[in-house]
């Protein structure tokens, strides 16, 4: 059985390799070349999102923004309770074991990590926010290039156009440093 499926892999693997190797057959026809067209770079907002649509992002950031603040403040209540029974409701008089006292550790570095977490996209919203103010906003900081509708949509306190943001996902570039003139965004 492993035989055959060794076999067919080859027989597989050889017809890619025919496909790769056999040029295309164009009837007469000229090979028509592709050119992509180049990125329109901006320099304010209005150039590329009409007032509706700013309008729009800026509603999105503000709920997102309300939406923060509501969960900063729980998580923020909740972490911080003052003694072990407001924190547990624990009413018995019975002395902390120390496997308990390890969790609650645990329990409020994990409830302060979220919550710094939420305030670092907080302090991005406010920034986005002040992008719009600004003139600035759904516009790469780095490249120029409009911000895709969609990323807008998905995550609007981008600050980066999808292809910059991949370079630094990559590590080909750190945030917010220029890109290289031998590397072409997409």
């Amino acid at each position: 059985m492993l035989r055959k499926i060794i076999n067919w892999q080859k027989q597989v693997m050889k017809k890619k390799d025919d496909i790769k190797k056999k040029p295309p057959q164009n009837k007469g026809s000229k090979k028509t070349v592709l050119k992509k067209k180049p990125a329109q770079i901006y320099t304010k907002t209005s150039e590329y999102l009409n007032d509706q649509e700013v309008e729009h992002y800026k509603q999105l950031l503000l709920n997102k923004m309300q939406e923060i603040v509501g969960d900063v403040n729980s998580i923020e209540y909740e972490a911080l309770k003052k003694s072990r029974l407001d924190a547990t409701g624990d009413l018995s008089s019975m002395p902390i074991h120390m496997a308990d006292i390890g969790t609650d550790n645990y329990e409020q570095e994990f409830a302060l990590n979220l919550l710094d977490g939420e305030r670092k996209l907080l302090r991005e919203i406010i920034d986005a926010l002040q992008r719009i103010e600004e003139g600035a906003y759904g516009i790469c900081e780095v490249t120029g290039r409009a911000i895709s509708k969609e990323r807008l949509e998905a995550r609007p306190w981008a600050r980066y156009c999808i292809e910059y943001a991949k370079l630094v996902e990559k590590g080909i570039v750190g945030e917010g440093e220029p890109v290289p003139e031998n590397v072409e965004l997409d």
